[in-house]
């Protein structure tokens, strides 16, 4: 893998990790404001408005970070500069018309997720927090776009600077303003949550303010390079609109992908749930589903999104000036680095599901439920990254419209699946409709581009082996060590059980797994000769 590319996958990565880790966090102070009744209602307003955010966008900024790729390759500076300046003021018009239509329509939304009455939430406390959170995409549109702009340019430190800025700032004030209504002012759970929701807006702001200090720091650069340009907007402005719109399309569906499988779960679980005598206990579990257990999960998942950002435009940029042999590496790379790095974490969170969630939340509610639940869920991680990299591959080699083909298959099956297993399975069944989809899906998207590039499976398939091998051994070390430790504490479970559970057996389990992975030389030929360095780590 390219220095640069790695770089921007290790910043990315990084960036994400850490929003995402904040994101867990903050949840625990959080829960015990507000309840499981309120993190329901909070995914009531986030998942939609998770699709009205990539709306908002059109799938403008990925597209964007493509096209600057591109046309940097082609040194048509003034090309790539005329384009970004015209996406903004389309972002502009964007977010303020899906602000309003989130806005207007918050109540029918509300409708369509709470059907039943007897539920916790009631209809007027969903649009509320609907409401609240659609004000964030006024800022958010043309905010993505100039991630995308610097992305494009394999510039990857302001969006990983601006990602971290937004979650902390969000938080600080998603927090602080929980706290201030239900301790301070005596207010209610709808109160609290809504003001969480408006949090995102403040988030965005401050997130904005970190990127237009970057391109103001980068302006004299971009300017130098349009004096230079070999390019002299060559291509009349409708073409360079349908070209930038046609690689857009599909990134909106895409970046709908994780939302839309949850929605499809908003509108079904709690209807079936009902039908099957569980309707008062539904909400508690679809919060597991939609919020608690889902942010857990994501988690890994973040290593793809961070490699996926990076490795478009060195796609992108390899397949402009057919270099075969590049690009044919960065496929497989970036394959083998997500199986690397996910898959041994799926499988730690899955063994360790119950102390996770015990730990973070509540220990009664992970034994009776939300353990197992996030145990079966925690595999469908792989499946996320593996369909989120897998599309930023079809994009880079221009093959972006399958993408779409591919979610079509896996939102019908989750559609098609979801009924019938969870009558089967009850609540696991939606994990299970969600894993078998999003796998399809994936599997789809590698087939296709196999078709393309025709890239080497034999060396893939035997590192992936190697990598489950080692993934396995990890998994009973885990099993082991989680075992002795829980020893001296009974068999009653505690949060201090499950707390010291995952102290003393994520950093032994992370250890022998690294270290099987560095002796067997397997990190070093996926991350380079800079593994080297940990020679000292791994005696």
């Amino acid at each position: 893998m390219s220095n640069s590319m790695l770089r921007g996958t290790m910043l990315l990565t990084g960036a994400n990790y850490t929003s995402k880790v904040l994101g867990m966090l903050y949840v625990i102070p959080f829960y015990a404001l507000v309840g499981e009744a309120g993190g329901t209602l909070y995914s009531y307003a986030y998942n939609p408005y998770q699709i009205f955010l990539t709306l908002s966008s059109l799938g403008i900024p990925m597209a964007m970070a493509k096209f600057v790729a591109k046309y940097d390759a082609l040194e048509d500076h003034a090309t790539k500069q005329s384009m970004f300046k015209s996406g903004m003021m389309v972002m502009m018009l964007m977010g303020l018309v899906t602000f309003l239509t989130m806005f207007f329509s918050a109540e029918w939304l509300a409708k369509l997720f709470l059907p039943d009455d007897d539920l916790t939430n009631s209809v007027e406390d969903a649009a509320f927090v609907i409401k609240m959170v659609s004000f964030s995409l006024i800022i958010v549109a043309p905010m993505s776009l100039i991630r995308g702009y610097f992305q494009g340019h394999q510039s990857m430190e302001p969006s990983a600077v601006s990602i971290v800025v937004e979650q902390i700032v969000r938080i600080a004030f998603l927090l602080a303003g929980a706290f201030i209504v239900i301790k301070v002012l005596n207010g209610t759970i709808r109160q609290a949550v809504g003001v969480a929701a408006f949090a995102a807006f403040i988030g965005a702001v401050a997130s904005a303010l970190v990127l237009l200090a970057f391109y103001r720091k980068h302006k004299p650069k971009m300017e130098h390079e349009l004096e230079a340009s070999q390019g002299t907007l060559t291509f009349p402005k409708r073409d360079k609109y349908q070209e930038l719109l046609s690689y857009a399309g599909p990134f909106i569906l895409v970046g709908v992908a994780t939302p839309m499988y949850q929605m499809i779960d908003q509108f079904t679980f709690n209807r079936i749930m009902s039908w099957i005598g569980k309707a008062e206990v539904s909400e508690d579990l679809l919060s597991v589903i939609l919020v608690y257990g889902h942010k857990l999960v994501i988690i890994p998942v973040t290593l793809a999104i961070g490699l996926a950002m990076a490795v478009l435009p060195a796609i992108t940029k390899a397949y402009t000036e057919d270099n075969t042999r590049l690009y044919k590496h960065y496929i497989n790379q970036a394959i083998l680095i997500v199986v690397l790095l996910v898959l041994p974490a799926a499988v730690g969170l899955s063994i360790l599901s119950e102390q996770a969630y015990g730990t973070l939340y509540d220990v009664e509610k992970a034994v009776n439920y939300g353990g197992s639940l996030l145990g079966y869920y925690a595999p469908v991680s792989l499946f996320f990254a593996m369909f989120t990299v897998s599309a930023a591959v079809l994009q880079g080699i221009n093959r972006q419209n399958f993408a779409v083909v591919s979610l079509g298959v896996g939102l019908l099956l989750k559609v098609i699946l979801n009924f019938p297993l969870i009558f089967i399975f009850e609540e696991n069944g939606a994990v299970f409709a969600t894993g078998i989809a999003v796998l399809v899906a994936s599997i789809l998207n590698f087939y296709k581009i196999h078709q393309v590039t025709h890239f080497k499976i034999r060396p893939l398939y035997r590192k992936s082996l190697l990598i489950a091998i080692l993934t396995f051994i990890m998994a009973v070390v885990v099993l082991i060590v989680r075992w002795l430790v829980g020893l001296p504490f009974g068999i009653e479970a505690s949060k201090t059980k499950f707390l010291v559970q995952l102290l003393v057996t994520i950093p032994i389990g992370a250890y022998v797994y690294l270290w099987l992975a560095y002796k067997t030389t397997l990190l070093e030929r996926l991350l380079g000769d800079r593994v080297k360095r940990l020679s000292k780590l791994f005696p």
